[in-house]
């Protein structure tokens, strides 16, 4: 998990806005499948942090936050670094996050990234200059404040350990030879720069950008705060320039560089916005009327996308992100391109039986399809209950409803597996592996008599034994 090597890629969508607690966060990873084998590749992700944390706050007995805060912030003495954007306001002197428009050079003030409390040991510290010099310090004495031990040096030793190689990726994409094989560890990248072992990590959200880095054998590093998201590789840039300086080594010119990718960048985000929407087929029009595509919509990791009516069209509104969607063409409704929240496309798919049932959206890495969210009571126990028992087919042969003590309800024929039915309707259920069967059961003066499936070929009815 520290280093990245889970096979399960970024997911941020999950976490980013959303009120899941660390522990929710947590519960989610087991719905997450792997786009890479095992410790083969390393795929960067920010819940991997989060479960780290998670499993302090279980060994420890104590919040992640108190754990570190008796642990590194203390003994170090970090006394103006807090782990929520409420308490760094309270504080005389903090920074306030700006970045520049999207198709012009002005700067605008933009609003804080306060949902932090779950994802927190990824990157929720708020900190200053004059601590983060404290923290850089202790790394570059082995963990030590004081002549004090506070971190032990085999720990932050093995931090540098290289868990993975990765390419050399500014040199093979742009010709950039100054940074060579990067690695990473547990917690931190080591690389070659110009010679020079270096290690390093950044962190981002929305406005502010930072990055701490040394050089172990030099006994040098460097702590650089960005504001505004236009400026984030200045803390590649500045570091750079510093470690330059200090050893005597020829410029390099990084801020030329760096400049010249984000305005040729900046034109090419301008030209492609112009572009957007060529491929709409005109002339069509949804399936549904627009009530049809309301409702709550669920996926098991990302949580509920909502979908009401908003005057004329529908509102799109996931994870505290809260847009107008207009119809694009067919059964695909998109929001405007909004310069803060980005642009949005949910295309709607309905199940056999005719009913607008999924909604899928481009997240992250992939297409994420969100299911329509049945009412909890069809899922409750005492609801599910009434419907096991026997039954009989036409043939004579029996076999059970079965309800399990994790609350599921399925079918099952002697010798057969479990046939999981998944809720949809008071007293009707679709078959999890196929799409286009239903199953219902007949109630009579209260009480299950029958149960009927339905699908393409007819329907069958069994009996209640």
């Amino acid at each position: 998990m520290l280093s990245h090597r889970t096979g399960i890629t970024r997911h941020d969508s999950i976490w980013y806005k959303s009120d899941f607690t660390r522990k929710e966060l947590f519960e989610r990873l087991k719905y997450l499948e792997p786009s890479q084998p095992l410790r083969q590749t390393f795929l960067y992700n920010n819940m991997m942090y989060a479960g780290s944390g998670y499993v302090i706050e279980l060994l420890s007995g104590q919040p992640w936050e108190d754990f570190v805060r008796e642990r590194i912030l203390a003994p170090l003495g970090m006394t103006s670094t807090v782990f929520s954007i409420d308490d760094m306001v309270k504080q005389p002197e903090h920074g306030v996050p700006f970045t520049e428009r999207r198709d012009s050079f002005e700067l605008h003030e933009i609003p804080y990234y306060r949902e932090a409390a779950g994802i927190g040991p990824a990157g929720s510290i708020n900190s200053s200059i004059e601590d983060m010099s404290k923290w850089l310090v202790a790394l570059l004495n082995g963990g030590a404040s004081g002549g004090q031990p506070v971190i032990p040096a085999g720990v932050l030793k093995a931090t540098l350990a290289p868990a993975i190689a990765l390419p050399n990726t500014q040199l093979e994409a742009r010709g950039f030879g100054e940074l060579l094989n990067p690695a990473y560890g547990t917690g931190r990248w080591t690389a070659s720069y110009r010679g020079h072992a270096i290690a390093y990590h950044g962190g981002d959200i929305n406005g502010f950008h930072s990055q701490v880095s040394l050089m172990p054998y030099d006994g040098i590093g460097a702590i650089v705060l960005v504001i505004g998201n236009h400026a984030a590789p200045l803390y590649n840039v500045v570091s750079y320039n510093v470690y330059e300086r200090l050893l005597g080594l020829s410029l390099t010119p990084w801020s030329e560089r760096m400049l010249d990718i984000r305005l040729k960048a900046k034109e090419a985000g301008k030209a492609a916005r112009a572009r957007a929407g060529g491929e709409r087929v005109a002339g069509t029009k949804p399936s549904h009327p627009l009530d049809d595509y309301m409702g709550e919509f669920e996926h098991p990791a990302y949580g509920v996308l909502a979908i009401a009516k908003q005057g004329d069209g529908l509102l799109f509104d996931f994870h505290k992100v809260k847009l107008a969607l207009s119809h694009f063409h067919y059964d695909r409704f998109d929001t405007a391109d909004d310069e803060e929240e980005g642009k949005w496309s949910v295309n709607f798919s309905t199940s056999p039986q005719g009913e607008v049932d999924k909604a899928l959206v481009s997240l992250d890495e992939a297409e994420v399809s969100f299911v329509r969210r049945v009412p909890a009571a069809l899922s409750a126990p005492a609801t599910l209950r009434p419907y096991a028992g026997t039954y009989k087919t036409p043939t004579g042969a029996k076999f059970d409803v079965v309800l399990k003590e994790n609350g599921a309800l399925g079918i099952v024929f002697p010798g057969q597996p479990f046939q999981a039915l998944v809720p949809w309707k008071p007293h009707r259920f679709r078959v999890k592996e196929f799409a286009d069967v239903i199953v219902e059961f007949v109630v009579s003066d209260g009480r299950v008599t029958e149960m009927r499936q339905i699908d393409p070929s007819g329907e069958q009815r069994f009996p209640r034994q």
